[in-house]
């Protein structure tokens, strides 16, 4: 969301910013309770896949597209699939990065369903895959057995765990805690790297700054963005996925006809420099940054830099660290390939990265919108 300074930018004073002050203006426009409640409903479901799969679908995953698709088979069995009208054909062309957002989705099922004292053994891509685009064929197969599956102690963290999107502090990560983060992601024959704020995370502050910029300057990865904008409280209820736009600061710009889909993807706007602005304040005030990389030899890989992934997160979250995926760079849309060599030349160590991410200390934010159970049940 943008800054209080950006926003008034943008709308200028007067009459927008008067309004901005009467409580009722403040009451309308706050952000989404309805968008949110799936956090609330996690674990209130009698029967053991559902209480499971609750907390799977607070996964962390690109663009919070939400592309989780679910058949219940039988009493003791699920298959996931990937919902194809979700997926981002501009920004994820190869759906690596759906992928891992899966894997995400795949690995808080595992935890959830050992914390009710059921083993979940997950069957990637039982009927085949295909590495150049997912396709109908099912993402896993999960059998649940009980037998007293031991607890992980990182599910404690699920209902806390966030995508930490705003400016971090000036304040540097211990580095014994990004060795506990980077341990916490070397899960599943991944490999997990952090690094604090040394020559090398300047590096990547830069390079993450233009990847994010190339992106932007990009028009079918832009106008991808774009159209996933949901602009205010009413479209975050009717549409919890995307991108959210909320708060009494956005209404205000909508109320000026400064913040829209229209300026948002104009690169000769205000609302689009000042977007701009906002999101280099949040490159450069990362600290630290982690990665993750494999061989990237089948989709099975991808599941488990998601797995890893979302493990980290919650680790994170245990730390009381900041997290914020900022993936641009690995991306496989042509514009974007000179970055893409020059972030694996610098960390890649010969192997396929799959995430890169700041970390940092920051104020605590509000759960991303959320579908619910039932939007994901085939």
């Amino acid at each position: 969301m943008p800054s209080r300074r950006n926003v008034l930018k943008l709308i200028g004073g007067g009459v927008v910013v008067a309004a901005a002050a009467t409580g009722g203006f403040l009451a309308m426009n706050q952000p989404s309770r309805a968008a949110r409640a799936p956090w609330r409903e996690a674990g209130q479901y009698d029967e053991f896949r559902r209480r499971a799969l609750s907390f799977a679908l607070l996964a962390p995953n690109p663009h919070n597209r939400q592309p989780w698709l679910v058949r219940l088979d039988g009493d003791q069995a699920l298959t996931l699939f990937c919902d194809l009208e979700r997926r981002l054909p501009a920004t994820d062309p190869l759906d690596r990065q759906i992928t891992i957002g899966c894997g995400a989705f795949l690995e808080l099922l595992v935890i959830a369903a050992a914390q009710d004292g059921y083993t979940a053994i997950v069957t990637p891509f039982p009927d085949g895959e295909d590495m150049s685009t997912l396709d109908h064929r099912p993402v896993a197969k999960v059998e649940f057995v009980a037998d007293k599956a031991q607890p992980d102690p990182l599910f404690a963290q699920i209902l806390e765990r966030r995508s930490n999107k705003t400016v971090y502090h000036p304040r540097n990560v211990p580095q014994a805690l990004l060795v506990e983060l980077a341990e916490a992601g070397g899960a599943y024959g991944t490999t997990s790297r952090c690094v604090g704020d040394t020559d090398l995370a300047a590096r990547l502050r830069d390079l993450t700054w233009r990847g994010h910029r190339t992106e932007m300057s990009t028009p079918d990865p832009m106008q991808e963005s774009v159209d996933l904008m949901r602009i205010g409280a009413r479209e975050v209820t009717a549409n919890p996925d995307g991108i959210e736009l909320e708060g009494p600061l956005i209404g205000a710009g909508r109320l000026a006809g400064v913040v829209s889909r229209d300026t948002l993807g104009d690169p000769a706007s205000t609302a689009f420099q000042q977007g701009l602005d906002m999101y280099r304040e949040m490159a450069m005030s990362a600290r630290a940054f982690g990665w993750l990389a494999n061989g990237d030899n089948d989709r099975t890989e991808q599941l488990n830099a998601g797995r890893a992934y979302v493990r980290l997160n919650l680790k994170a979250t245990e730390l009381g660290l900041g997290i914020h995926p900022w993936s641009q760079a690995l991306q496989e849309y042509p514009e974007i390939s000179e970055l893409y060599e020059e972030v694996h030349a610098l960390i890649g160590r010969g192997e396929r990265l799959q995430m890169l991410y700041r970390i940092g200390y920051a104020d605590p934010v509000i759960p991303t919108p959320r579908r619910g159970l039932n939007a994901h049940l085939a």
